[in-house]
């Protein structure tokens, strides 16, 4: 009985004792625990970085149904076009290649790949194709009259998705564009709808359209 007692009185001896060296050490690294984030600021740190603001998503990623469409790699995936001028990136997609050739036709390839901070509404193929093809043909033999339509679909800006909710814009043409929309669904002049938006280049923001824009 009384050994168990010396024990327990020296165990607490002991543990008196190194009372004050533990708490120093907890002093002493003071800093370190001050600088070391609790678990829930580390939770909430990831969660910001990844769960960007809805309208940052929005700004910086194509959008739309013919996004579908676009390569995965190469020169004409979205990697790909960001690399390269508007007219350069444009003639690497399949879907833009009679838009490519009527800017050839009209001698805008230069003016459109040395122009800076720019947005295209880029008609498709089937856009083109919505054209009688003797009218088309006519339009396409007279360089005059495609200048002024393909500059009308040119903006002197870089327009994000935010701004076309509701926007009017002056084209290079000098004619006037109108946008309406949100989310992921736009209209061009109440006629032509984006079927693949946001789509960047090295000096441009591209919006594919499915109708081909007529200047007012």
């Amino acid at each position: 009985m009384n050994s168990m007692k010396i024990r327990r009185t020296a165990i607490a001896v002991v543990a008196a004792a190194a009372l004050p060296f533990s708490l120093a050490a907890c002093s002493d690294s003071g800093s370190d625990t001050k600088a070391a984030p609790s678990a829930g600021a580390e939770d909430a740190a990831k969660t910001s970085e990844s769960t960007p603001a809805g309208d940052n998503m929005t700004d910086d990623q194509p959008f739309g149904p013919a996004c579908a469409g676009v390569p995965k790699e190469g020169v004409g995936s979205f990697d790909g076009m960001a690399k390269d001028p508007v007219a350069t990136a444009a003639s690497n997609n399949p879907a833009l290649s009679t838009l490519v050739t009527a800017v050839k036709q009209a001698g805008l390839v230069d003016t459109l790949n040395n122009a800076e901070n720019i947005t295209v509404f880029a008609p498709t193929n089937d856009a083109f194709a919505k054209i009688p093809k003797a009218d088309l043909d006519k339009v396409l033999a007279d360089k005059a009259t495609l200048t002024k339509i393909l500059t009308y679909h040119v903006v002197g800006q870089k327009l994000t998705p935010k701004q076309l909710e509701n926007g009017s814009f002056e084209t290079l043409q000098k004619g006037m564009i109108t946008t309406t929309g949100s989310g992921e669904s736009y209209k061009v002049n109440d006629t032509s709808n984006v079927v693949c938006g946001n789509v960047k280049t090295a000096n441009a923001n591209v919006y594919i359209i499915d109708t081909v824009l007529m200047p007012k």
